[in-house]
């Protein structure tokens, strides 16, 4: 009777432990479509994604850039003071949002190298950026410092 009681025993620790890797794919196959991949502007430049992959392009609005179109449409340019991607959005920009200010878009970039964001983020006070930002704009002042 006691090989019994240990096979049963060994069948539910192999039936949890099957369980749990059944899980653990689960979240990681449900995190992995809703990763979105931070860019600086000269990073899109040396290595375009493809055209379906969700990202987050971070950098500085370009001075003078934003223009308006019919209804909630605004195209405007982000940099890192090295390159500069074109971005197109269609809802309501936050309240911060200004030209020379820190902002994060997420979206996917299209054929004709123009991202289309689906959400904006602007900084929220005066000693606020975005960490990915600050990095991107500081390794792009550092590399323009070297050449």
């Amino acid at each position: 009777m006691k090989p019994k009681k240990r096979n049963s025993r060994l069948m539910a620790i192999g039936l949890a432990g099957a369980l749990l890797v059944a899980a653990a794919f689960l979240v990681t196959s449900a995190l992995r479509q809703s990763i979105s991949y931070f860019y600086s502007p000269t990073e899109l430049a040396e290595q375009a994604p493809g055209p379906d992959k969700k990202l987050s392009l971070g950098g500085m609005v370009e001075e003078g850039s934003v223009s308006r179109g019919q209804g909630l449409q605004v195209q405007f340019s982000v940099t890192d003071f090295e390159n500069t991607v074109l971005v197109h959005y269609d809802k309501v920009l936050p309240d911060l949002f200004r030209e020379g200010q820190g902002v994060v878009a997420e979206g996917k970039l299209n054929e004709d190298g123009i991202f289309v964001a689906t959400r904006v983020l602007a900084k929220h006070d005066e000693n606020y950026m975005p960490p990915q930002v600050a990095r991107a704009l500081k390794s792009s002042s550092q590399e323009e410092a070297g050449s």
